[in-house]
């Protein structure tokens, strides 16, 4: 046979990849399936009660909660789309995903990040405007504008890793089809590649600093702002009531962007490190934010506290 022969079908014996659960203990995964299944459900639980309880309560529907919402189908986008790899890797042991649904989980899930950090700036605008010009909030963020902020951050998302599936489909993948996660990411995918991946990296480095660097430097200038009104309020306590206001949201700040940062640092530094640590920062990167996001504006946000109490009774 020649050499070309077996390079094609090494092509074509590569058109599925091999998602892993916790590396060399195959054995454990099984112990990992019902606790991860159970805060699957509390995610899913927990964002569909943030959207009924602002869809049924119309003194909720003001420009806060509804990118409350926002971010709520934005968490439930990303839990629905990495759910059914992640527990048939961990309950069933079916690792074994085609090449083009991993691209298709692989595009949902760096949409639905970047969805949801342009999110985290319309928030942190929201409260800059709230604090800065309370007089003129309403009139300032209508439903009108709120629709055009979310669908300008839908077309976002969806645009800037449009490329993404079509960057990785264009690689011969003839090393080995193993990734590091229980899910398909474009930097994990790229690594298998037996071709030059420098489009890839640039193209990604470029999506990073444009979209995600930006919204960084746009929520730290926001809270500065939020900080230079909230100090030249001379009442102490209207000065701590207007910092309350803003806690749940910096920290779904910290929840998203800690995690993110994280991973990146691992998959660009961390090749030394255990396997484990690999999976463990994979794992929280997709399943803390969309956890805890919810609890965090339960527990801080007393309009939404009091209306889920009331389901509750």
């Amino acid at each position: 046979m020649s050499s070309t022969s077996r390079f094609n079908d090494s092509l074509v014996s590569h058109q599925t990849f091999v998602l892993i659960g916790i590396p060399g203990m195959k054995e454990k995964n099984s112990w990992m399936a019902f606790p991860l299944f159970v805060l699957y459900a509390l995610t899913l639980l927990g964002n569909i009660t943030i959207l009924y309880v602002i869809k049924t309560n119309q003194s909720l529907h003001e420009p806060m909660y509804l990118f409350l919402s926002m971010l709520a189908c934005s968490d439930l986008g990303l839990c629905i789309s990495t759910m059914p790899t992640i527990l048939s890797v961990y309950w069933f042991d079916s690792g074994e995903i085609p090449l083009n649904a991993c691209i298709s989980q692989m595009f949902f899930i760096h949409a639905l990040q970047g969805n949801e950090s342009g999110i985290l700036v319309a928030m942190a605008f929201d409260h800059l405007i709230a604090i800065r010009d309370p007089l003129r909030y309403k009139s300032l963020l209508p439903n009108s504008v709120i629709a055009k902020i979310g669908i300008a951050i839908l077309s976002r998302g969806s645009c800037v890793c449009f490329p993404f599936p079509f960057l990785i489909k264009q690689l011969p993948f003839c090393r080995s089809n193993v990734l590091s996660h229980s899910y398909c990411l474009h930097q994990d995918a790229m690594k298998l590649a037996c071709a030059d991946i420098k489009v890839n990296i640039f193209y990604g480095l470029i999506i990073a600093v444009c979209t995600l660097g930006t919204d960084i430097v746009i929520i730290l200038a926001s809270y500065v702002m939020i900080l230079k009104t909230v100090l030249s309020i001379a009442s102490h306590e209207e000065c701590f009531k207007a910092l309350n206001t803003c806690v749940a949201h910096i920290a779904a700040i910290l929840i998203f962007y800690v995690p993110m940062i994280g991973i990146a640092v691992v998959h660009r530094y961390g090749k030394h490190l255990s396997p484990i640590v690999h999976i463990l920062m994979a794992n929280t990167f997709v399943m803390v934010p969309p956890l805890l996001n919810p609890v965090v504006y339960c527990v801080k946000t007393q309009q939404i506290r009091q209306r889920v109490w009331n389901i509750k009774r």
